[in-house]
């Protein structure tokens, strides 16, 4: 019998009310596998990314973990679950602490807070600062670190660079990988900063007004930028 893929969404339609964004989207992914999800602003990706958390309700399709189907529209339930986003906006609050955030996201699992701070030491010297004193990269840093105290099986990651200098993101972005790898979950991976996102990922598709305009291994899309640009702007690139 063969196991179920770690993430599974089928015909996934996603957009707001009676509008529809990405008109099918479906992707499966094994255990410990990074996929990058690239295209230009407004193509999808945002919107994609939060109805697979349950923020926005899907106007069709399905999502699963380690084939389990979610509950359409249920963001607490599609968190307790294992699939966890981070948002482009970070969402933390800013009034709290470091470990008053990261306690807030752990509740009542088992898991300490050491794994976020051994992913993350700069952490550790600040745990009792307030997130709205934060760097933006260290705020970047704890909102990671709040979805690992999670226990995420899927991992779904908002635009980590955004705001950031590209010398942080540099610094953060690898971090991705090692969860993946160290706590066997799959990343979605919206990115802008396509060749760093290329570096980090096994797979990577371009969504380009909400349909794949292309998909394949990261390595091979790494090394023909001509294809990426083609699929950037609806062209066919030379063969």
């Amino acid at each position: 019998m063969t196991a179920s893929p770690r993430f599974e969404c089928r015909d996934i339609r996603a957009g707001y009310g009676t509008i529809t964004i990405v008109p099918s989207f479906s992707l499966m992914a094994e255990a410990g596998t990074v996929v990058a999800i690239l295209g230009p602003n407004g193509a999808g990706k945002t919107t994609l990314l939060s109805t697979l958390a349950g923020l926005l309700p899907a106007q069709a399709g399905t999502v699963s973990v380690d084939g389990i189907e979610l509950p359409n529209g249920r963001p607490a339930t599609t968190s307790r679950s294992g699939l966890v986003l981070v948002a482009d906006d970070r969402a933390l609050f800013t009034t709290l602490t470091v470990e008053e955030n990261l306690r807030a996201a752990q509740g009542k699992r088992k898991v300490t807070l050491d794994s976020a701070f051994d992913l993350f030491p700069a952490l550790s010297n600040r745990r009792k600062v307030t997130a709205g004193n934060l760097s933006g990269g260290e705020q970047q840093m704890l909102a990671v670190a709040r979805a690992l105290v999670q226990e995420p099986r899927v991992l779904l990651v908002d635009e980590m660079s955004m705001g950031l200098a590209p010398v942080i993101v540099e610094q953060l972005l690898p971090m991705v990988r090692r969860i993946a790898e160290e706590q066997r979950a799959v990343v979605l991976l919206v990115e802008q900063h396509v060749g760093l996102a290329l570096e980090v990922a096994d797979r990577a598709l371009v969504l380009v007004h909400g349909q794949v305009s292309l998909d394949g291994p990261a390595s091979d899309l790494r090394n023909h930028p001509d294809r990426l640009e083609a699929a950037y702007f609806g062209a066919t690139p030379a063969v």
